[in-house]
């Protein structure tokens, strides 16, 4: 995959977007690890890294005895991360720039995690086996994605519908499906996981940096949107200033997108 094949803008933009995200998302998804098995001393590998948010959390979690690698096609992205590895004294990481469909690191890791990375991928099958092939046999793979039908507001509000229609779209242009969350176990099942533990989350806010990201992720996208003929500037212009005006209301609510957690072991003679 490359940047241009993908919905959200990248660099030092999207790396902000992935900072708020990471933020929001850490409870739920550190919670997630936890009852994956995610253990002092532990290989980890972090799929679709991104800003490296969850990577650096696991580098924290396994300690100086386990070691962690964040791969991701976006060089730009990965630059900022090892700065922030740098920052926090953290030397049990190492990013690196890959394709997630060719990872080729065979039976290396006790734990291979992904997160909103399937849900852009045409060929996400490809992925999750390659995910399966790097977890050595009786390690753990851990998958997070989105549904993105279960996003919503209150009240209602144009701009947001708009938002929703245009990241929708704009995703699926790009060979992606929004709503992959839901076919999560049945994906890992294919994959080679035979036994899989789903749950769904989401979050709700009335307030606070959270309640931004929608709005963020709007930004993120508008050139995606304008390459895809799907609206002009002007357009993206008006709605994203509507979309601002509705996120600082105190009386407005967004729920952000449905998250399906799903997590399984490889069996010992996979």
């Amino acid at each position: 995959m490359h940047q241009e094949d993908y919905a959200i803008e990248g660099g030092r933009p999207g790396k902000e977007r992935l900072d708020l995200l990471s933020d929001v998302f850490r409870p739920t998804t550190r919670r997630l690890l936890e009852r994956a098995g995610l253990a002092p001393g532990m290989r980890c590998l972090d799929v679709g890294c991104g800003g490296g948010g969850v990577t650096l959390d696991l580098a924290r979690r396994v300690g100086p005895e386990g070691r962690v690698v964040g791969l991701d096609f976006d060089p730009a992205v990965l630059a900022l991360a090892r700065a922030d590895a740098a920052s926090r004294g953290l030397d049990n990481v190492e990013f690196r720039t890959g394709n997630a469909m060719a990872l080729d690191l065979a039976g290396q890791f006790d734990l291979v995690y992904a997160r909103f990375l399937l849900t852009h991928l045409p060929r996400p099958e490809a992925a999750l086996a390659a995910m399966v092939t790097a977890v050595r046999p009786g390690g753990v793979v851990v998958v997070e994605d989105i549904d993105f039908s279960g996003q919503f507001c209150e009240p209602e509000c144009p701009a947001f519908a708009t938002y929703l229609r245009l990241y929708r779209e704009v995703v699926l242009r790009k060979g992606g499906d929004p709503d992959i969350g839901r076919r999560l176990p049945t994906l890992l099942r294919a994959a080679g996981i035979p036994r899989v533990n789903p749950r769904a989350v989401q979050h709700l806010h009335e307030r606070g940096r959270a309640k931004l990201l929608s709005l963020v992720t709007l930004r993120r996208i508008a050139p995606a949107v304008r390459a895809e003929g799907l609206a002009d500037q002007h357009e993206l212009r008006a709605t994203i200033d509507a979309l601002d005006a509705f996120t600082v209301r105190r009386d407005s609510m967004i729920g952000l997108p449905r998250i399906f957690q799903v997590w399984g072991t490889r069996p010992a003679g996979g």
